[in-house]
């Protein structure tokens, strides 16, 4: 419902296109954003060309443009611009991406993306949407950072078993530590957790702020932004990850069939083929 409220304000007699190779998605979907005719408020008509350079046959009726959102997300989780797990991704500076000012053109993506019916990226780390929709809460661990020699020196504080210990650990790592502004006196064997916690936030939030603040522009279009402060528990699930059992119609929507010309020989057997695809995933379904 909320996210519909936003897509009223879609113009659906007129579009922005795309031109789209599946081999270089990326590529074909920063030269659409840029576009000067690029419109977050039209449609958007997405076609895509093979390895040859031929137009696909067909207009773009809205599985076209599912399919370039879709992979429009995966490949924005590779993008230089994020950092940590998989399935928990935060942003990180990078001076080539802020001349480029891709982190604007990432949040973006996204907020077009939902907005438009396709996907969210859900990947993003919940600290980061934490901090963006301005709720408390921190979670990250040592294993979301990146930088070995880092990641190391940090594990070491964690792992520290003694005063004595915790202190010669601090003291070794003190350097990294003023940077984050973190060095402390510790008394207790248990201010550990204290000192690590207080350096994570800073290595994933507090460093990255001025990129975390440009990404949330880039969200706020078609109001996407608003509605995530206002509704996270409903929109937030959109942007990060969250395990859930996959339906048979999600997996089947994963594929995307290559069909012969409608009324060949060779279509009505692709045709019986795909029902019979669509009877096995059914099935297997029913097993679970």
């Amino acid at each position: 419902m909320i996210i519909q409220e936003l897509a009223d304000v879609i113009d659906h007699n007129t579009v922005s296109r795309f031109n789209i190779t599946r081999s270089n998605v990326w590529d074909g979907a920063v030269r659409g954003f840029r576009r000067s005719r690029f419109s977050e408020k039209s449609n958007l008509l997405v076609k895509f060309t093979d390895d040859a350079g031929s137009m696909e046959e067909g207009i773009d009726i809205g599985g076209p443009t599912r399919e370039f959102l879709t992979l429009l997300m995966s490949n924005l989780q590779s993008r230089p611009i994020f950092e940590g797990p998989p399935e928990s991704r935060y942003l990180v500076y990078n001076a080539t991406a802020i001349r480029e000012d891709e982190f604007f053109m990432a949040g973006k993506m996204i907020a077009v993306s939902i907005v438009h019916g396709g996907p969210g990226p859900h990947f993003l780390s919940k600290d980061l949407v934490n901090h963006i929709v301005g709720q408390p809460g921190f979670s990250s661990n040592v294993k979301d950072v990146t930088d070995d020699e880092i990641g190391r020196a940090l594990h070491e504080i964690e792992v520290a078993n003694s005063l004595n210990s915790l202190q010669a650990a601090i003291l070794k790592h003190s350097s990294l530590l003023q940077t984050a502004g973190c060095f402390r006196c510790v008394r207790s064997v248990e201010d550990r957790h204290k000192v690590v916690a207080e350096y994570l936030k800073w290595y994933i939030i507090d460093r990255n702020y001025c990129v975390i603040e440009r990404f949330k522009e880039g969200l706020a279009s078609l109001h996407f932004l608003d509605a995530l402060c206002q509704h996270p528990s409903v929109l937030a699930p959109a942007l990060c990850h969250v395990e859930k059992k996959l339906t048979a119609t999600e997996f089947e929507q994963l594929f995307v069939p290559q069909l012969s010309l409608s009324g060949s020989n060779r279509r009505m057997k692709e045709s019986l083929a795909l029902s019979f695809w669509g009877d096995y995933i059914m099935d297997c379904e029913g097993l679970n």
